[in-house]
């Protein structure tokens, strides 16, 4: 079990978050919160980066889509970047994968080299 870690961090195009170990039952909470912590405007772009995302469960799946509707919300856009492939499974079998916006890598969305973080 690897501890969940959410970093945040601002891009030109919005706020990107970068969730690193596992998110599950006992750690989803930890994303809810710190999406609703987000001041989203409209027009920007909310980006889960998941390259770092070692696991992921139901409920891990449940948080991704409430920061979704978080964005939605605040009429916000939101992309998954660098998807582990596991979970890129979980998501086409729910065909959530027509629900979210799926980008190879967070700098895709956010238009910056790896090494502006």
């Amino acid at each position: 079990m690897t501890p969940l870690t959410i970093t945040v961090r601002d891009a030109h195009t919005g706020p990107v978050l970068e969730v690193t170990g596992d998110l599950d039952y006992d750690t989803a909470t930890h994303l809810r919160q710190a999406v609703k912590k987000l001041a989203l405007a409209p027009g920007r772009l909310l980006v889960l980066d998941l390259g770092r995302l070692d696991f992921c469960d139901s409920s891990g799946i449940t948080a991704l889509l409430v920061a979704r509707n978080h964005a939605i919300a605040a009429r916000a856009d939101m992309a998954l970047a660098a998807v582990p492939d596991n979970t890129a499974r979980t998501l086409r079998v729910a065909g959530l994968d027509q629900v979210f916006t799926l980008l190879p890598h967070a700098e895709t969305a956010t238009g910056s080299p790896a090494g502006d973080r």
